[in-house]
């Protein structure tokens, strides 16, 4: 019986320093302790309690929307800063960049092409992520629009042979943009705000290039393909109209401008003229044509002949000047320049009768007297080029391409 005793008071003993050590904690002194030392273990859960439980789904919500970080990292960012949201949205922008910084050697194929323009000057960039649903958020879209804007006000960029100006990375990075979105705002170098959307759209951001059309006499026009919204889409087709004097936008230089643009982005054009066609391009052309009818077996006279009539469609194909209107197949665009009328006036031709069907030729003719008189002189087309988002990149999976240049006159 004594022995019993004994062994139960050993466990008296710890069972009163527990209850000891509970009011100890209870203690003011105790209190004054763990909020001075509330970034260590349980004392900062105790901390953690100041903002009650119920408030803790709110604090989450109001971040995401500020953030538009992943729900995960806004609520570890929040454990960790104790619940101060204006220390967390700063912890998420410090981890978003080094997550942007180790994901800049991913590939990023997909994005927009963002367009500015005003009468006689027009810019597009191509912006890239690595998925099109990051394409498709509001952010990615503000940050396309804010750099096509930024071209469009460049001063004298660099002027090109071939009619335009390329304002790419090296020419835009350093250069100051300013932001007003509810979730991007402030002024800040390109760079940075690209690193800082890629911070909160977690993929690799890439400004990979931008091109600057300016016609001094005449109009730039544009047409976008695969648009989400106004100003952005994945094909762009920009086209200068000059006209030997000076004159005013008129509607029906407008309506064939854009017809053309869109032609451009349809069409694929690689040189504006027959006589700008690179004697390096005919020549690759032709020794694959050579090889192609050599397969037959025919003499070499009917080969040559194949090979110079294959050339001749090579020609037309990839030629502006020669290219089938997309329009109106039944014209090419020389003729649509010199004169011939678009879809809209041909329809309304049609309308008239069964007569001015059988009378077509002098039909266009009327046209392009119309047409001159109302534009108050003849019309060429400077320069030209058509963008695709993504092209020349090379995905995964797929061979080595060189990354091109814009096709342009």
């Amino acid at each position: 019986m004594a022995c019993s005793q004994l062994a139960r008071r050993p466990l008296s003993i710890i069972r009163n320093c527990l209850s000891n050590s509970t009011s100890a904690r209870r203690s003011p002194l105790y209190l004054d302790y763990a909020d001075s030392q509330c970034d260590f273990g349980v004392f900062r859960r105790r901390f953690s309690a100041e903002v009650p439980a119920s408030e803790h789904t709110n604090l989450i919500k109001q971040l995401r929307e500020m953030t538009s970080s992943p729900i995960m990292d806004v609520k570890a960012a929040l454990i960790d800063c104790n619940w101060d949201i204006e220390a967390a949205q700063t912890e998420l922008r410090k981890r978003g960049k080094v997550l942007a910084s180790k994901k800049s050697a991913r590939t990023a194929a997909e994005g927009l092409l963002a367009l500015a323009q005003n009468e006689t000057k027009a810019a597009v960039i191509e912006l890239n992520c690595e998925t099109d649903f990051v394409a498709r958020n509001d952010i990615f879209q503000y940050l396309a629009s804010s750099l096509a804007n930024l071209a469009l006000s460049v001063e004298n960029p660099p002027a090109s042979a071939a009619g335009f100006s390329s304002v790419g990375p090296e020419y835009l990075v350093d250069l100051k943009v300013n932001l007003d979105h509810p979730k991007l705002s402030g002024e800040t170098t390109v760079q940075n705000a690209i690193t800082e959307v890629a911070a909160i759209m977690g993929e690799n951001v890439r400004f990979r290039r931008g091109f600057v059309m300016s016609t001094p006499n005449g109009i730039v026009s544009t047409y976008l393909h695969a648009c989400p919204r106004p100003g952005l889409g994945r094909f762009a087709g920009v086209l200068s109209l000059q006209a030997e004097d000076q004159i005013s936008s008129s509607e029906a230089l407008q309506r064939v401008g854009s017809e053309l643009a869109m032609h451009v982005v349809a069409s694929k054009p690689l040189f504006l003229t027959r006589e700008l066609v690179s004697s390096e391009a005919m020549e690759s052309e032709r020794e694959i044509l050579r090889s192609q009818a050599e397969s037959t077996g025919k003499s070499q006279l009917a080969i040559e002949k194949m090979v110079e009539g294959r050339l001749r469609k090579f020609v037309e194909e990839v030629v502006l000047m020669e290219q089938k209107f997309v329009v109106n197949d039944s014209i090419n665009v020389k003729l649509l320049i010199g004169g011939q009328p678009s879809l809209h006036i041909m329809s309304e031709c049609h309308k008239i009768g069964d007569l001015l069907v059988h009378l077509d030729k002098l039909f266009c003719q009327t046209v392009l007297d119309i047409l001159s008189k109302e534009v108050g002189s003849s019309v060429k087309i400077g320069s030209f080029l058509r963008i695709e988002v993504g092209e020349g990149i090379q995905r995964e999976g797929t061979s080595s391409v060189s990354e091109p240049v814009a096709q342009a006159a």
